[in-house]
């Protein structure tokens, strides 16, 4: 569920009634009328009191296996519907979803950079902690013990700072929770609103990023990355991982332990990085694809697919780099005249 540290949310409603509030009419199923929805969240994570979308046929294994109390589907996905999850069933399912998060999550977008969470608890700051000059602190915010945060940083309300961190000069941190021996270089972004839209080249209709981001141990975030958070779950940056100068992570990325990523990488969103990938300067993902334990990527390649374990990629489009090479090999013998 939305975190609501981060986005304040409307008081729980029947399914009925929320459905009713966005103008969407359906006869639809009776326990409707019944059930109560308190939030959004994702077809994996969701509970009893949640609605969840099932977008496409993709999802279908994840919309078999979840808890939501109601799923807005397609008619194509609707007999995939679990039978204790009620099913709305929409012509443009994605639009509707939309419609009831900026229903339950109203202005999220201001509420954000009004620094308007879900409380008014104040700051805590272990002993030993070192504030600069000009920090902004939001409320419920805590940071460990002998951290360092430096001048004109901005961390905003309900965000959480582990201990022996250092997050330096003029950074900002929203829906954000950092691990322990993090170090945040400067004009670093964390929890920025993720690359969202639907209506794409007509309306560029924005869908609401509500979910977090989570730093985990021993990270380094060079100076002016951005990680962005997740559109309704995590944006996650594993254990002992490493970005460096302007490396953009998009939302709903997950990164494994010890990655290295070189400046100027780039990550559409939910892309699923391994342990121990490396990247060189310049590598761009398509989104929405994998790339396996231990892989290499070398510089300015552009992966648009699936990669197991152990893959070594060069080119655009990215590919195995051995084949790589050979084409490459080919090229400079055709342009020699060689026709073998």
């Amino acid at each position: 569920m939305v975190d609501t540290r981060f986005f304040p949310a409307s008081p729980p409603a029947t399914l009925a009634d929320l459905l009713a509030a966005v103008g969407f009419a359906e006869a639809g199923d009776p326990r409707g009328g019944s059930l109560i929805i308190a939030g959004a969240d994702e077809l994996t994570t969701a509970a009893r009191q949640s609605i969840a979308l099932a977008a496409s046929k993709a999802y279908v294994e994840e919309l078999r296996d979840t808890s939501a109390g109601a799923v807005i589907v397609s008619a194509a996905l609707a007999e995939e519907v679990p039978v204790g999850t009620v099913a709305v069933v929409a012509d443009k399912p994605h639009e509707l979803f939309v419609d009831i998060l900026e229903h339950l999550y109203p202005d999220a977008t201001r509420a954000i950079a009004a620094g308007k969470g879900g409380g008014d608890t104040p700051p805590f700051i272990e002993e030993g902690a070192e504030i600069g000059e000009n920090v902004v602190i939001g409320d419920g915010v805590e940071i460990g013990r002998n951290s360092v945060v430096g001048a004109n940083t901005v961390i905003g309300q309900g965000v959480t700072i582990g201990r022996n961190c250092i997050i330096a000069a003029n950074c900002t941190i929203h829906c954000a929770h950092l691990g322990n021996n993090v170090i945040v270089h400067p004009g670093a972004r964390i929890g920025t609103e993720g690359f969202g839209w639907l209506d794409h080249g007509a309306t560029n209709r924005k869908i609401p990023q509500l979910g977090r981001v989570i730093v985990q141990d021993r990270c380094e975030i060079g100076p002016n990355a951005t990680v962005d958070r997740g559109a309704l779950g995590d944006t996650v940056i594993g254990e002992g991982t490493k970005l460096g100068n302007i490396v953009v992570i998009g939302h709903n990325s997950r990164l494994g332990r010890n990655c290295l990523l070189a400046p100027t990488t780039g990550l559409a969103g939910t892309t699923i990085v391994g342990d121990g990938v490396v990247m060189g300067a310049g590598v761009g993902t398509s989104g929405h694809l994998s790339i396996g334990d231990g892989s290499m990527v070398y510089a300015r390649a552009a992966v648009t697919k699936d990669w197991p374990p152990g893959s070594k990629l060069a080119g655009a489009p990215a590919q195995d780099i051995r084949d790589f090479w050979k084409e490459i090999a080919t090229v400079r013998r055709l342009s020699k005249g060689d026709q073998r």
